[in-house]
C-alpha cells in the first residue's frame, strides 16, 4: 500500500528506526510517534506530543490521522485474535 502511494522501499524499511532516520522529516516523525503512542496500550499521548502534532497538522487532519491509526489498530487486533494470516502485501524483493 505504501509503495503504491509513492513511498519508497527504503522509507518503508526504515520505519523501525524512524526516530533516527534522515529519510523522515519532523512532520512524519511526529505522526509516527503519535501512531506509536496510540498503539501502545501502556502509553498515553502526552500533552507535549499533541502540541507538536498541532504544530504540523490542523484539527481536521489530526482527526483523520487518529481515525486511520485507530482503524489499523482495530484491524490488527481483529486479525490477530482470529488467526488471520498475513496477506504478504509488501515484499522488499
Amino acid at each position: 500500500m505504501g509503495s503504491e502511494a509513492g513511498l519508497s522501499d527504503a522509507k518503508i524499511q526504515a520505519l523501525d528506526d524512524y526516530q533516527n532516520s534522515e529519510l523522515f522529516d519532523a512532520r512524519e516523525r511526529t505522526a509516527l510517534e503519535y501512531a506509536d503512542a496510540i498503539t501502545r496500550s501502556e502509553q498515553d499521548v502526552s500533552d507535549a506530543l499533541f502540541a507538536r502534532l498541532q504544530g504540523h497538522f490542523n484539527d481536521e487532519a489530526i482527526v483523520e490521522l487518529t481515525a486511520v491509526i485507530a482503524w489499523e489498530n482495530a484491524s490488527s487486533k481483529f486479525n490477530r485474535a482470529l488467526r488471520v494470516e498475513s496477506q504478504n502485501l509488501y515484499s522488499a524483493d
